[in-house]
């Protein structure tokens, strides 16, 4: 029989290769966030408007590594869970699981859907994943071994993980508070490693924290904005219990696969609550600190929505769940030797093509039939093809600045041969990079979709005479029944560009 390393390379391995080859070759254009992160990257800040850099950063990454195509971001989304699964491996085995359950580890976390159907769309939720992962791991060995060098290397990923999404500051606070709360944690604070740590984390990210204060902490007004307040006092209540209910959902693929591996006297046995999981008869040590790193985290975000009222979005919870599998087999497995069991790797195994079905569908099925647009069949890079062109015959000049909403102007930066700079909404504090003495130079091109003879504002407030001079009339790829996109332009010549400096903190 195979080994459960082996069994775990081979289906981890497989599984990522199809969801980074299936986008790559069936999707037309990328998706929102891909789109909008390539945008970003292309000026390679220490910020942006919505998130941190580091997404956008690899993103411009791949984008030179591939030559300048956009399928590299779909081998992001796999690169990350590896590297996740690569660090839950290894957990689960610094928790007291032997081989194949670890592997079995794996593979219910592997079913769960934030590790499925979102991974085509790379951005700050997913690379969260190897992120959290890597955390937990390294903080779990600088407690046992105490080597400095963990320590650092903590730090050192805890400042990628802000840079990734402010949201591992949740992590890092619950790191920091185990290791008050509990005595044998405590003792690491009479050592250098945890305030090395901190020091290391904090270097890393001081970079963007000046750049926050330079341009108004424009990140954090956006975070804030995501998270709908509450419109009575049922969403105090409603909100954190919509969010569990959620979660709980979007674990349906694990308990499918539990339930396959215990059968069903087992399940029977559990639900009469009979002691017959490895957690209940026998307690491990590292019980605890896999309780409150499965737990806390997402116990603060519940607490914080039924206080506030606030409604999270779903997806938030990405990276709460790296320890879900392992959770699962320590807790509902029976005590005992689990080896590979067909049915329930078969079960993985349909799950796994359900989703990847899934996405094969809503590239090649779905514009057969569907009347409302699909981003992932936009015409982006023939709009950007042909908006370059038509620059380039007027002005005699590269393309060097696109203004309109993101959907519209990031697939020009991202598509166009000049890869021009995006100026968003023509907004100096949305894109505080963009020189206006550049800008005012070189001029600017205002795209906007819609029926429309004027842009929308506020490039309308800024330019009240400006008339689209063209418009393009581009059907979706694919598309049977979708209406076509309407691409609008006009030429802002140099020197009639309204420049305006960002806002001042």
């Amino acid at each position: 029989m195979m080994s459960a390393s082996r069994a775990a390379f081979w289906y981890c391995s497989l599984t990522l290769l199809l969801w980074a080859l299936i986008p790559s070759l069936l999707f037309p254009n990328p998706p929102l966030d891909v789109v909008e992160g390539f945008a970003w990257g292309r000026e390679m800040a220490l910020g942006y408007t919505k998130h941190p850099p580091m997404q956008a950063w690899l993103l411009e990454l791949s984008y030179h590594l591939t030559g300048g195509h956009a399928f590299g971001a779909y081998w992001l989304s796999s690169l990350s869970v590896a590297v996740g699964y690569l660090c839950i491996w290894q957990l689960a085995h610094r928790l007291g699981l032997d081989d194949w359950k670890a592997f079995w580890a794996l593979v219910m976390t592997s079913v769960t859907f934030y590790f499925t159907l979102p991974l085509p769309e790379f951005n700050p939720n997913i690379l969260q994943i190897p992120v959290w992962a890597a955390m937990i791991l390294l903080f779990h060995r600088a407690l046992e071994k105490g080597r400095l060098l963990d320590w650092i290397l903590l730090g050192a990923v805890a400042a990628f993980g802000l840079y990734t999404k402010y949201f591992v500051a949740l992590l890092i606070g619950a790191i920091g508070l185990y290791a008050l709360v509990f005595s044998d944690a405590r003792r690491s604070l009479a050592t250098p490693g945890p305030w090395i740590a901190g020091l290391v984390c904090g270097v890393l990210f001081l970079p963007h924290v000046l750049w926050l204060v330079d341009t108004n902490f424009v990140t954090l007004e956006y975070a804030g904005s995501r998270s709908r307040g509450p419109e009575g006092l049922m969403d105090h209540l409603w909100n954190p219990v919509n969010f569990f209910l959620a979660q709980i959902a979007n674990h349906a693929g694990l308990f499918i696969i539990a339930a396959l591996l215990l059968g069903l006297s087992g399940v029977r046995g559990l639900l009469a609550g009979k002691a017959a999981a490895d957690g209940t008869s026998s307690p491990c040590p590292d019980d605890r600190f896999l309780l409150w790193f499965a737990f806390l985290p997402l116990a603060v975000i519940l607490l914080m929505s039924a206080v506030t009222g606030n409604e999270f979005k779903h997806m938030w919870g990405t990276p709460l769940f790296v320890l879900s599998g392992i959770l699962a087999v320590r807790f509902l497995l029976p005590s005992g030797k689990v080896t590979l069991e067909r049915p329930a790797l078969i079960g993985a195994v349909l799950i796994q093509t359900i989703f990847l079905g899934v996405i094969v569908g809503q590239a090649l099925l779905e514009p057969l039939w569907k009347t409302k647009q699909s981003r992932i069949h936009y015409p982006g890079q023939e709009s950007a093809e042909l908006l370059t062109t038509i620059w380039r015959e007027e002005m005699k000049t590269p393309l060097r600045f696109v203004a309109g909403d993101m959907w519209t102007a990031a697939h020009v930066t991202l598509f166009s041969e000049d890869r021009p700079t995006m100026y968003l909404d023509h907004d100096a504090a949305a894109s505080p990079w963009v020189d206006q003495a550049d800008l005012r130079e070189n001029g600017v091109l205002l795209v906007w979709r819609g029926e429309s003879d004027t842009p929308p504002a506020p490039m309308s407030n800024l330019y009240p005479k400006a008339k689209r001079q063209g418009s393009l009339v581009l059907p979706y790829t694919l598309a049977a029944k979708m209406p076509p996109a309407i691409v609008n332009w006009t030429i802002i010549r140099p020197y009639e560009v309204v420049v305006s400096t960002p806002r001042q903190p």
